[in-house]
């Protein structure tokens, strides 16, 4: 059972970044997908998430500009990251959780992928 998180890198200020949330062993279609990100020092912070029934949810920092989506036929999550600003460089995590109905409040997930880098340079 595992999730893996892709596609970060380093971009300029503007510019657009789609990460992946693959998941294997498991199916990710009775999961709500959960995104975050971590900058060194600092806490954990939410970033949306995207239930079983496809409800999708952001955290105001980054409302308009991301946009979260699952393909189910593929296993996988995305969080389409558009406008992109040089304080969305962090470490950004998916995971999962099987059985959430509104995502927001979910404390614990029940998977965590490995994290991807993001960089945007000013």
């Amino acid at each position: 059972v595992q999730l893996q998180a892709s596609g970060g890198g380093l971009v300029q200020a503007g510019g657009s970044l789609r990460l992946s949330c693959a998941a294997s062993g498991f199916d990710l279609d009775y999961y709500a997908i959960g995104w975050f990100r971590q900058v060194p020092g600092k806490e954990r912070e939410w970033v949306g998430c995207i239930t079983s029934a496809d409800s999708t949810y952001t955290a105001d920092s980054v409302r308009g500009r991301f946009t979260i989506s699952r393909d189910n036929s593929k296993n996988t999550g995305y969080l389409q990251m558009n406008n992109l600003k040089p304080e969305d460089t962090a470490v950004y995590y998916c995971a999962a959780d099987r059985g959430a109905s509104y995502c927001p409040v979910i404390v614990e997930y029940d998977y965590w992928g490995q994290g991807t880098q993001v960089t945007v340079s000013s």
